[in-house]
């Protein structure tokens, strides 16, 4: 059986540490050097850190306070947000990320993930895909339609050769209710690379909810990291007496 990985997800605004509810009623939650910090004394799997309006504001990334943030981690770090050139993912790689993770330059121009795919290696080329459920399925969540369906584009994705996704469900997002199940199933069936679930966890069982329907995914979360007395630690101990396999 595959190890389960634990991935707390940092959401910054420009400024600070934020977390949303449903992508929306956003609360400063801290500091990002300071929670990385803590991560990494926390020996979890991978981090990663999103700057979640750069994109929206047309701006880049703050280059010294992510490596700053890197700089802080022992473990994987994913890096998103305004990410829309070679030049962009090449200073990210540079500065220590292991993965990139992009998603409106997905949406927007499939061939440059292709491309980027071809020039950096499969490996470290993620892909973010926020989705909200209609009465008819899945769609892409991205701020300014939702026509594309979520099979469709994980299609196209695939044929690009990315290296892994980010499945995020918009409805779930800050609920704490647990994942969306069935948006992680459908995800799951329609790709053979990694998938990283995220999106609504309040509790522990919520993850073991998920694993136990046969998802080999990662885990990854948020809101129970900074609303509750849970640790990644402790999640990981529950999932091991559980039976599931972890990296203790």
């Amino acid at each position: 059986m595959l190890k389960a990985r634990i991935i707390p997800v940092l959401t910054f605004n420009g400024i600070s540490l934020i977390k949303t509810k449903q992508f929306k009623d956003e609360r400063i939650v801290g500091n990002p050097i300071q929670a990385a910090r803590v991560y990494n004394s926390r020996q979890v799997d991978e981090l990663v850190f999103l700057d979640i309006y750069a994109s929206k504001q047309n701006r880049k990334l703050n280059l010294p306070l992510v490596k700053k943030v890197i700089d802080e981690c022992f473990m994987p770090v994913t890096i998103g947000g305004g990410i829309s050139t070679f030049d962009d993912v090449n200073n990210l790689l540079k500065i220590g990320a292991d993965k990139v993770l992009l998603k409106t330059k997905a949406i927007n121009d499939p061939r440059f993930i292709e491309k980027a795919v071809n020039y950096f290696g499969s490996q470290c080329i993620s892909i973010s895909v926020d989705v909200i459920r209609k009465k008819n399925g899945y769609y892409l969540y991205d701020g300014f339609n939702d026509s594309i369906e979520m099979i469709d584009f994980i299609r196209t994705m695939n044929s690009c050769n990315v290296g892994e996704y980010v499945i995020n469900s918009v409805d779930n997002d800050g609920m704490m209710n647990g994942y969306d199940v069935d948006l992680i199933k459908m995800a799951s069936e329609v790709t053979n690379k990694p998938i990283v679930a995220l999106g609504g966890v309040g509790v522990p069982d919520h993850f073991i909810s998920l694993i136990k329907t046969g998802f080999s995914g990662a885990l990854a979360a948020s809101s129970i990291y900074h609303f509750t007395q849970f640790t990644p630690q402790e999640v990981k101990k529950q999932l091991k007496k559980t039976g599931f396999s972890v990296r203790l």
